[in-house]
């Protein structure tokens, strides 16, 4: 029972991986030996080849699509791989170490706790604006594709 549970471990995959085509990936080395034999054989069409590769927008460098939420999900991942280092350090166990005056510590760990419910509220808030967003786009497409007469239907019905 344990081998056939195990036997894509050993043996792999029955089906090899698809490879992607020359036409699905802009960085396929059959684009990369085009571009280099039209650079060889005339200038132009080289330049041609690599102007289309950088602008046909299948590089991941030109996807802006929400470049926001991404630097924030990449902030956040930080601010909590901080917080951990932070706990391990000692920060964490039983709260920060004291400073030797009571009010302080009582104001930071006030401060703290406002702090992260702060984050918290405003991570809704952002949640909140982009549905928001979506559903306004979203109704006036509607709004748009209502106002679009039909086209009529010049064949008989049969």
């Amino acid at each position: 029972m344990a081998y056939t549970a195990d036997v894509h471990r050993w043996r792999g995959p029955d089906s090899e991986p698809q490879r992607p085509h020359m036409l699905d990936s802009p960085w396929h080395p059959g684009w990369i030996a085009v571009t280099v034999l039209g650079f060889i054989i005339w200038w132009p069409i080289g330049l041609a080849l690599l102007f289309f590769t950088l602008g046909s927008r299948k590089m991941g460098c030109w996807s802006h699509q929400d470049r926001w939420s991404n630097k924030m999900e990449r902030m956040q991942y930080k601010m909590e791989r901080m917080r951990g280092r932070m706990e391990r350090s000692g920060f964490g166990f039983g709260g920060p170490p004291s400073s030797g005056n009571r009010a302080f510590d009582e104001y930071r760990v006030e401060t703290l706790r406002r702090l992260e419910e702060e984050q918290v509220e405003f991570k809704n808030f952002l949640d909140r604006l982009r549905h928001a967003k979506d559903k306004e786009e979203f109704d006036q497409f509607m709004a748009q594709h209502k106002q679009r007469p039909t086209p009529p239907n010049d064949q008989p019905q049969g």
